[in-house]
């Protein structure tokens, strides 16, 4: 598909595909904004919290490899309605629970289903909607999520009671289900799907790219630091600092609005300028390094500043990565699915472990925590080096056209 026939309808596709992620989003990041009350009720400390939290990222490492590889082999509209439908019924048990911490545990593990479905093959479906402006669509998509965590943290205590804002996620979530019933689609009118393969075959084809497992590196290097940070800063800010829980909220939220300035700024750039690799590197070092600086600055000004800051650069490689999948020569848009299982998998253990592991480590100093999570996050620069440059005007994609020419 060349840019100037891309189908109108990839707008509706784009459309369902960010309600999915922003219901998603929002009903996992309730939890960090209740923190405190969630850990009252259930009797839970920082590390439950955190496990709580991160139960839905724990779904995905289950689910990414099935879903994508699935997918290649029967259609992502499919799996993705399957993990959906899960996804409601567990959002509206979990308003029914609240006194228990394993059905917690459990329903936010079944919320997890629809988004590890749909980010497994958010590559897949962007990529073939959106061909050459996939990286535009990515950004929009990290965008949205963006706007759902600082819905979620500012917003979500305001509802009145936990059972109300639990309840909304839920209408909210089986709504998205309907409109994804009604607007997706595997393709584009006219466009052939690939002869369908073993599911093997797409499985072992994105796990023999060495390529995919840098992608995953970075990706769940990446995630797994911002993710963390963004979990323990309303609870750090309360129980260290002293601050309120709405401001404790607000000012975790000013962190995702520099998120969803850089969401956009970041593909339109790299799109612009046709490569990506240095931006990506010089990127992630700035990010890294206002995150460790950011829980040293004093509050006030600076602190809300910092934090926008914080927001900005550690968001602009996520899209960018991401979007780097159907580049990959040996994948395209035929087996971006099981890759993005295997990024998804591999991604999503660390994000699951990875803060777990730095909150045992931590313990109750929050200024560690923070630090080690901002480590993790300069630790991705690493997989970016080694990964080629897959802007448009780079040499490896100019080689790749080169080469469906002759």
């Amino acid at each position: 598909m060349k840019e100037n026939k891309l189908p109108a309808k990839r707008w509706a596709v784009l459309f369902v595909v960010c309600l999915i992620c922003f219901v998603a989003n929002f009903l996992q990041y309730q939890v960090s904004a209740w923190g405190p009350d969630v850990m009252k009720m259930l009797h839970s400390d920082a590390a439950g919290l955190s496990s709580m939290m991160l139960m839905p990222m724990l779904t995905a490492v289950f689910l990414s490899i099935p879903s994508g590889t699935l997918a290649d082999r029967y259609g992502v509209k499919k799996i993705v309605t399957i993990g959906t439908i899960v996804s409601v019924v567990g959002a509206f048990v979990r308003c029914f629970t609240l006194g228990s911490m394993p059905m917690q545990l459990i329903t936010m593990f079944l919320i997890g289903f629809g988004i590890a479905c749909l980010n497994a093959n958010l590559a897949k479906i962007l990529g073939t909607w959106f061909a050459d402006q996939t990286g535009f669509a990515m950004g929009v998509f990290y965008a949205v999520s963006c706007v759902a965590i600082v819905v979620a943290q500012a917003g979500a205590t305001l509802m009145g009671s936990l059972f109300i804002s639990y309840m909304v996620g839920a209408v909210a979530m089986a709504v998205s289900f309907v409109l994804w019933i009604l607007l997706a689609k595997d393709a584009p009118e006219g466009v052939e799907m690939p002869e369908p393969e073993s599911v093997m075959t797409y499985l072992g084809t994105a796990m023999k790219s060495k390529n995919v497992w840098f992608i995953a590196l970075a990706y769940g290097l990446t995630l797994a630091s911002t993710t963390g940070y963004a979990t323990i800063l309303p609870s750090a800010l309360q129980i260290s600092k002293g601050v309120n829980p709405q401001l404790a909220g607000s000012l975790a939220a000013v962190i995702t609005v520099g998120s969803f300035f850089a969401c956009i700024v970041g593909p339109a750039f790299c799109t612009k300028m046709g490569k990506n690799k240095a931006f990506l590197l010089i990127t992630t070092v700035i990010g890294g390094v206002i995150m460790i600086a950011n829980w040293y600055v004093p509050m006030g000004i600076g602190m809300w500043a910092m934090l926008v800051l914080n927001g900005f650069f550690t968001a602009l490689s996520g899209p960018i990565i991401q979007a780097m999948t159907p580049a990959i020569k040996e994948i395209g848009t035929k087996y971006a699915g099981s890759a993005g299982g295997v990024i998804g998998t591999v991604g999503l253990l660390l994000s699951y472990f990875l803060p777990l592991i730095v909150g045992k480590v931590a313990g109750d100093n929050w200024g560690l925590n923070l630090t080690i999570e901002s480590v993790l996050f300069l630790l991705s620069f690493i997989p970016l080096v080694l990964l080629p440059e897959t802007g448009a005007k780079g040499k490896y994609v100019q080689d790749q056209l080169a080469e469906q020419k002759a």
